[in-house]
């Protein structure tokens, strides 16, 4: 018995759910950090800081429930939008917070993947990136794919342009091009498709999030906002999912 059966196992038990009915790979637009501070006369980077504590309290949890793969949205391409000193307070939490991640995610065998377009990170965040990346590489455990500086369209367009250049290269033939092949070409291919996709502070947009990869996850909203995020929320969120019927476009009992 493998250590995320065990634990799945575990899980279901304790929830009073079927096994087979628990969400392995889960996503989270893990938003609100801002208002959150707002409501209480802080500062939004006060927010961001907060978020990131509730970033490793519920990876500790998925790790312990039997989840295989976490993908957090953590920073779009669109976010540079924003003001230029909250951008510069993320950057700095997240050089800082990727190297003290370290050795939690070391003790608990998980292993940090990356989503997104790696080039236009600070040199110190991007640094910080792949060490944590790399140190991480060979552990066995939950994979946890962090989406920083990320866009789903972006990711397809990247998708598009090396298969356009294997083709022109003569590796790939056109009609060879299908779902699957889009799919290899993606920014982390062995990465599960999520089963479940969780948005916090209750918004109910995708926000350009795993736009190819989401096509038949299950959607869950709650008015938590991120930094008030436990696992209770998490486990809500994970009965709620196990008692809907996924169809994936067939019927099923009649339905």
């Amino acid at each position: 018995m493998s250590d995320f059966t065990e634990k799945q196992e575990k899980t279901a038990e304790r929830l009073g759910l079927a096994v087979e009915k628990l969400p392995r790979n889960i996503a989270i637009i893990m938003d609100g950090n801002g208002r959150w501070a707002e409501k209480r006369g802080l500062p939004r980077v006060a927010g961001h800081r907060e978020g990131g504590k509730t970033v490793e309290r519920i990876a500790r949890h998925c790790v312990d429930v039997g989840i295989e793969s976490l993908t957090l949205y953590s920073f779009s391409m669109e976010n540079w939008k924003r003001p230029k000193n909250e951008v510069e307070s993320l950057m700095y939490l997240y050089s800082r917070y990727l190297e003290a991640i370290r050795p939690t995610l070391m003790d608990n065998n998980v292993r940090l993947i990356h989503l997104g377009r790696i080039e236009q990170l600070p040199t110190q965040v991007k640094g910080e990136l792949l060490e944590t990346v790399k140190l991480t590489s060979g552990n066995t455990g939950m994979v946890i794919a962090l989406a920083l500086n990320y866009s789903g369209r972006a990711e397809i367009a990247d998708a598009i342009r090396k298969i356009a250049r294997e083709c022109k290269a003569g590796q790939l033939n056109a009609d060879d091009i299908d779902e699957q092949c889009v799919s290899n070409h993606l920014y982390a291919p062995n990465l599960c498709e999520p089963d479940l996709l969780i948005r916090t502070a209750n918004e109910r947009r995708i926000s350009n999030f795993l736009l190819w990869q989401i096509s038949y996850s299950e959607f869950y909203v709650t008015e938590v906002y991120w930094p008030d995020f436990t696992a209770k929320d998490l486990e809500d969120a994970i009965i709620d999912y196990a008692n809907r019927q996924r169809r994936f476009g067939d019927i099923i009992n009649g339905g």
